[in-house]
């Protein structure tokens, strides 16, 4: 294949699958520098702005813009070509030299650009897959998305509760149960806590100096929980990246605010800032009640579960985030959460058809 100066790959990533990043590539590989231009209507639930950052992400070497086509689709209509062309040469005025597409359409549309037509995969043997096919079932098709649009599709669940209350061990069955699914279901992931890792290395660190020392001599400042929140999305970001199609969080920013009140006596805007960095899906909310609490070295002030518990639920009702609060013995936490995740699967991923062609 020739090497051309400035290459296209224009659609609508709607959302962007295997074989547009396929395309992408092949272009890349055949261009100087090449554009993607992601054609958005605004009928359609997933922003072009969103689009947009999934493709840069995947390509860090195109140049991806966006633009606004409503316009509907009517290959035998010279005045809808027209009308695209308009749209397609406002928001790429500069010469393009080569147009990259495995649409049947493709050999026109590089005329009217004048340029040449490179087609790739047309027949869809290599990647046999479409955007019709991922908005009809994102999770059936989760294989076909690369890391930055599963991370954008995914759905967060976080457990968060007071200590000793089972979080962490109703994230991880969770995710072990979603895993005996099989199938893209097998990668689903549980984000650990990182405030409890650093709680860890603390107290080695005071140990070094004093082997007797305990839980209760560590100190945390009010500047550390910015610190935990971010590193805990980007420990949540990479999980998603690699996971399956629903996210097991222990705990997530939003929770870090309410620890921050437990152990600063007060609230941190920055650490909210960072919470709302990441939208979540679902919380699962841990009741203190029936539950023993276990002191693991890591752990104290038994007395405020019932005030955590209370704050916790108090900050989702008021912020107006989905969540279930969970009771009873272990078995039974599980089976309350499962049902109300197995609901959030039910109603996620409702994507708006994008414009019809005309007939």
């Amino acid at each position: 294949m020739s090497r051309y100066d400035h290459g296209l790959v224009l659609g609508k990533f709607y959302p962007p699958h295997t074989g547009h990043h396929h395309l992408i590539r092949t272009a890349e590989a055949g261009c100087e520098r090449l554009t993607v231009l992601v054609c958005h209507a605004t009928v359609e639930s997933i922003p072009m702005a969103t689009r947009m950052a999934w493709l840069q992400e995947a390509h860090p070497n195109a140049r991806v813009i966006g633009t606004v086509d409503d316009v509907h689709m009517d290959l035998g209509d010279e005045a809808i070509w027209n009308a695209h062309m308009a749209i397609f040469k406002a928001a790429v005025p500069e010469r393009v030299d080569a147009v990259f597409t495995s649409e049947s359409y493709g050999e026109e549309l590089a005329r009217r650009f004048g340029a040449v037509h490179i087609e790739v995969d047309q027949d869809r043997g290599a990647f046999p897959i479409s955007g019709t096919k991922v908005r009809a079932d994102p999770a059936g098709n989760w294989d076909y998305l690369e890391g930055p649009v599963r991370a954008g599709l995914a759905l967060r669940v976080v457990a968060l509760g007071a200590e000793s209350t089972g979080t962490t061990t109703l994230a991880e069955a969770l995710a072990g149960h979603y895993r005996r699914r099989g199938g893209v279901w097998s990668h689903t992931r549980c984000v650990g806590e990182y405030g409890r890792t650093l709680s860890e290395e603390k107290l080695r660190a005071l140990r070094v100096e004093r082997p007797e020392a305990t839980w209760n001599e560590v100190r945390f400042a009010s500047e550390e929980f910015p610190l935990i929140a971010k590193r805990q999305n980007e420990l949540e970001e990479q999980a998603a990246r690699e996971g399956g199609p629903v996210l097991f969080c222990d705990t997530d920013g939003f929770a870090t605010t309410v620890w921050h009140e437990r152990y600063m006596g007060g609230r941190n805007p920055e650490i909210e800032e960072i919470a709302d960095e990441i939208g979540h899906d679902l919380y699962l909310l841990t009741d203190h009640e029936g539950v023993l609490f276990e002191d693991d070295g890591l752990r104290a002030d038994e007395h405020l579960r019932p005030w955590m518990t209370e704050r916790f639920e108090a900050e989702l009702k008021r912020t107006g985030r989905r969540y279930r609060k969970v009771e009873g013995p272990p078995e039974r936490r599980l089976e309350q959460a499962v049902e109300a995740v197995e609901a959030l699967i039910a109603g996620a991923w409702q994507l708006t058809k994008p414009l019809p062609e005309y007939r």
